[in-house]
């Protein structure tokens, strides 16, 4: 029986099944382009090869084509009925993440790594800030994301897609020692993985290594597709590394090429969060409000998620409507958030209305309130989702409001906890 990179077995007698296939987990465990046409070579070999169905779902729901990942995610449960054991649950785990069942999928995921420690496509949407666990609202997901790559690194054997979503968890438990080596061994074996860059200018970030960032982006970059999957976000990355070294013009054109809605592509998710975060963090360190880029921000982020639901998209909605100016939407949002609070369906809990009111403060200025807010809000802001290097807006936010209030040692005493 013919098998994957992992060594496991697959149900397909077509080799050029197989090859695409393969050609296909590899492009989607590291974002490179072209993964959808991988996977529909796989099933021109065999249409009823129920992995590479799964795995086209996968693809096209990171992309939030939603619509058309559930129809190839029912097609794959369908053909999996007549393959082997570990095959359907492979396709189960991943489709309950697609259908929207997160808790039930994340179950079948961790149930399915107990007997294939191997399956790499079943563990990947467990992994990442954005994952099963990085999006499940809970204080202690960051340990528990490390907690769980760990146990599971003595049947990986230096793969570099594992090295590296083992490098990010240690990056964000603060095992910056460990992650640093990690994701170096990863770049090492496929210096092309757009995932593996991602994890390396993270660990740069953390340790303070602007410059470094900055120039390894600079140099990766001009080979990536616009269309890859993480584009948009690594702009956001040679944005915030430009802005951190003076290079302020090369800010703002990585910025509005590659970040902004209408320059980008990219999963909105992404271009929401990464254009209001930019934003934001270009007026904290000096730069004027451009009033049409954030309208162009707020008008997006609003007609990709028009209802709360999504923690990290909401928050950033919420500085992206505070920062044009539009309280009604604000209003519209907070109410919104507390009915769902209320209700017992934000997992975060009480954190994201808190931090939509202290930035809400912050614009009009009202300086003590918003320190207020985003003090309240600061220890839980982890259970929104998201990197160490996205949360650190809240950080710098509320340092900012302590210099405006002229409280300059509260200032310090937040900067000192992370000195990068």
């Amino acid at each position: 029986m013919l098998t994957d990179r992992y060594g496991l077995a697959l149900s397909t007698a077509s080799r050029d099944a197989r090859d695409a296939y393969v050609a296909g987990v590899d492009s989607l465990l590291s974002a490179a382009a072209g993964v959808e046409g991988h996977f529909g070579c796989a099933l021109d070999a065999d249409p009823n090869f129920s992995l590479a169905y799964v795995g086209l779902a996968r693809a096209r729901f990171l992309k939030a084509d939603v619509a058309a990942a559930r129809e190839a995610a029912a097609r794959a449960r369908a053909l999996a009925q007549a393959a082997t054991p570990r095959e359907r649950s492979h396709v189960n785990a991943i489709a309950l993440a697609v259908e929207g069942k997160v808790p039930d999928s994340l179950a079948a995921t961790r149930a399915h790594l107990v007997e294939h420690p191997r399956d790499a496509m079943v563990l990947a949407p467990a992994t990442g800030v954005f994952g099963l666990i990085g999006f499940s609202g809970r204080q202690e997901r960051e340990a528990e994301m490390y907690e769980l790559l760990s146990s599971l690194a003595p049947h990986y054997d230096a793969d570099w897609w594992f090295d590296s979503m083992l490098a990010f968890a240690a990056c964000e438990s603060g095992r910056l020692d460990e992650a640093q080596p990690l994701i170096e061994r990863s770049m090492a074996a496929n210096p092309r993985s757009p995932h593996g860059a991602h994890v390396k200018v993270h660990v740069l970030y953390e340790l303070g290594e602007w410059k470094e960032g900055f120039d390894y982006l600079e140099d990766w970059m001009p080979g990536y597709p616009k269309e890859g999957l993480m584009h948009c976000h690594l702009s956001w990355h040679v944005a915030l590394f430009a802005l951190a070294v003076g290079a302020r013009e090369r800010a703002w054109q990585a910025y509005r090429a590659g970040a902004h809605p209408g320059g980008s592509w990219g999963p909105p998710l992404n271009a929401v969060s990464d254009s209001a975060s930019f934003l934001w963090r270009a007026e904290l360190a000096g730069e004027p409000r451009n009033p049409e880029l954030w309208r162009e921000a707020r008008d997006y982020a609003l007609a990709c998620f028009p209802k709360v639901g999504v923690p990290f998209a909401d928050v950033h909605t919420a500085i992206a409507c505070v920062a044009s100016g539009d309280f009604a939407a604000l209003e519209k949002l907070v109410g919104e958030m507390n009915a769902r609070l209320e209700a017992g369906k934000l997992a975060p809990g009480r954190v994201v209305p808190a931090l939509a009111e202290g930035f809400s403060a912050y614009v009009k200025e009202d300086w003590n309130e918003a320190i207020r807010w985003l003090e309240r809000a600061l220890p839980e802001t982890v259970r929104i989702g998201g990197s160490r290097a996205q949360r650190d807006l809240v950080e710098k936010t509320l340092a900012a409001a302590y210099l405006k209030a002229q409280r300059p040692e509260d200032a310090r005493r937040l900067i000192a906890r992370r000195p990068a």
